[in-house]
């Protein structure tokens, strides 16, 4: 099994993947949210030089946010700087959408940009609508060496339900998922081989496991303040799904557990009070997996991190990894949060447990 991190995406963040490459790990992934962290190509291009061996991707790009040109010349570009090193991952968008107000782009709009965007990377000419209206569009210079289109890059998608599983099957892209417990992690790989296996696909299937969480000395409790800064982020994301539902009609794909409902409810009662009215994903999402804002901290519980993300001893976390290894994920992926980034030397003693 291999091992990555993920972040929040710094202008610097090529620091945290230069020490990732020296602790082994396989992967860095860059957040692409605009409205809440810097520019994930800037810091892949400072990665891609910075570094020589670990993978730079993209986790996950949400293409509403970027012309599918624009994005293809982006990736061509990182190519050339790390041939061979870098993955498209690639997602309808749940972070970078909601801190505008906007739910997850259509799966037809998200399958059309994938299909522009690598034929461009393939160096095809291919008919898209520009504003209103069919055009060809060609990456036209190759052949000078500014971009690198030849070297192959892996596609990657994060697909949570079952027709964007059966789009990455279709596809033979890489699987990239995000949860909380190793139980729906296994449900869903499940479902994910049979997606597979009816695409007709022949090559095993490569799947990312996507979590937040924190490493527990023996007795530290689950609202540690070492914690809550680094795993508290992960449980947020529950409160925040709710306020949403609650405040703009987005679709919530996080059932309520009854262990932390009054924490639940007791949120979205504040967030009613968010300013401006007519924009309340502003406060809710300010800070979103980065860190616990004063006013979130009475309802981020214990069992709320307990539940919501990978927090537990390390003999624990050592169980849980090796089950989701067992079941299929080829990789494990843990987010570091900023300030928090010395936390990969704690996922460093859990990687070696499995070489």
């Amino acid at each position: 099994m291999q091992f990555g991190i993920a972040m929040p995406t710094a202008a610097d963040s090529w620091k945290t993947a230069l020490r990732a490459e020296e602790l082994g790990f396989t992967s860095a992934w860059f957040y692409d949210t605009q409205m809440l962290s810097a520019d994930c190509f800037v810091a892949m291009g400072a990665a891609a030089v910075k570094t020589s061996r670990i993978r730079l991707g993209t986790g996950v790009l949400i293409p509403s946010n970027r012309i599918a040109a624009v994005t293809a010349n982006a990736f061509a570009s990182l190519n050339k700087l790390a041939p061979g090193r870098i993955d498209i991952g690639i997602g309808t968008g749940f972070t970078g959408r909601r801190a505008m107000g906007l739910g997850a782009m259509k799966l037809k709009d998200f399958e059309e940009y994938i299909r522009v965007m690598n034929a461009l990377i393939r160096g095809e000419i291919v008919e898209t609508e520009i504003e209103g209206a069919l055009r060809k569009i060609q990456l036209l210079n190759p052949e000078l060496g500014l971009i690198d289109i030849a070297t192959p890059m892996r596609l990657h998608l994060a697909a949570a339900g079952p027709r964007a599983r059966k789009l990455a099957a279709r596809l033979g892209a890489a699987w990239i998922n995000f949860f909380s417990d190793v139980p729906a992690a296994v449900g869903m790989i499940e479902e994910m081989k049979q997606a597979w296996a009816a695409a007709g696909n022949q090559a095993p299937l490569q799947a990312t496991a996507f979590v937040l969480g924190c490493v527990l000395a023996e007795g530290e409790p689950y609202d540690s303040d070492r914690a809550v800064a680094q795993a508290g982020p992960r449980a947020c994301v529950l409160l925040h799904r709710a306020a949403d539902e609650a405040l703009s009609g987005l679709h919530n794909i996080s059932p309520l557990p009854e262990s932390v409902r009054r924490e639940v409810e007791g949120y979205v009662e504040l967030a009613k009070g968010f300013e401006p009215k007519d924009a309340p994903w502003l406060n809710n999402h300010r800070g979103h997996l980065m860190f616990v804002k004063p006013e979130e901290r009475p309802y981020v519980s214990g069992e709320m991190i307990r539940i919501t993300s990978f927090t537990a001893t390390e003999k624990e976390l050592r169980q849980r990894v090796g089950d989701l290894r067992d079941a299929g994920y080829t990789e494990f992926t843990v987010q570091l949060v900023p300030g928090q980034e010395d936390a990969i030397e704690d996922w460093a003693r859990i990687m070696r447990a499995f070489q």
